[in-house]
């Protein structure tokens, strides 16, 4: 797909909990941008699943209720609120079940093909930063620009914990570890669209950085990027 017209668009895979989710999210709304939560949308199919009481092993099934299913992403002053068929799950796809139901959502080949159509959709003609595990390899291979964020399991385990916390989720951090692990080797290992950092990637540790410097590291990339495209054009 060649999206050289759309506006500039910059993705940002990695990892769960490596930090990407509230640095894009910051990086948009500084840039007045929109933020392409992709995960999200994975998320909230996952929510529908669970609520249909269909078996994770029954792709047709799932991949009949993607076709059909509305999946928004609204900006609002607290983040993105996420419906699914008008109904706001933004609460309900960070629920432990749902980490557990996403993954095996993820991998199937429909279901992919439909949420890629909609995420590109939604960032025609617009600038973008775009969030997830295959955006820079996947959805937008020609974006203007490409990070790929990671962390060390034990702060990524603790940064989930401490998300869970806030929302009212106790859970131990073993267990947060083991499922992150399970979680990325589902993820590395997946034949369709796996985990993996696009060779023009920009690779930033977020291990031992804050949000803040996150987030200025990336605008001031986008703005060089930017100023060397007008140098060119």
């Amino acid at each position: 797909m060649d999206n050289r017209n759309q506006g500039f668009i910059v993705t940002i895979d990695g990892p769960a909990a490596s930090g990407k989710s509230t640095t894009a999210r910051i990086v948009a709304q500084k840039m007045g941008w929109l933020y392409l939560d992709t995960g999200a949308m994975y998320r909230a199919l996952a929510v529908k699943v669970l609520q249909e009481r269909i078996a994770l092993k029954d792709t047709k099934k799932i991949s009949g209720l993607a076709e059909r299913t509305t999946i928004e992403l609204i900006p609002s002053d607290n983040g993105t609120q996420v419906f699914v068929d008008g109904n706001d799950v933004t609460r309900n796809i960070r629920s432990p079940e749902v980490d557990q139901a996403v993954g095996p959502v993820c991998e199937i080949p429909r279901v992919r093909k439909v949420l890629v159509s909609h995420q590109r959709k939604m960032a025609e003609d617009r600038n973008v930063v775009a969030e997830g595990r295959d955006m820079g390899t996947v959805v937008f291979p020609k974006a203007n620009l490409k990070f790929f964020m990671k962390a060390s399991l034990e702060e990524r385990a603790r940064r989930r914990r401490k998300d869970m916390h806030h929302r009212g989720i106790a859970i131990s951090l073993s267990q947060i570890m083991e499922e992150i692990k399970r979680r990325d080797k589902r993820d590395e290992n997946r034949d369709l669209s796996p985990l993996e950092r696009a060779e023009d990637a920009i690779l930033i540790d977020t291990t031992d950085m804050d949000v803040n410097e996150q987030v200025a590291f990336i605008i001031a990339r986008i703005r060089q990027k930017k100023e060397s495209e007008r140098t060119l054009s």
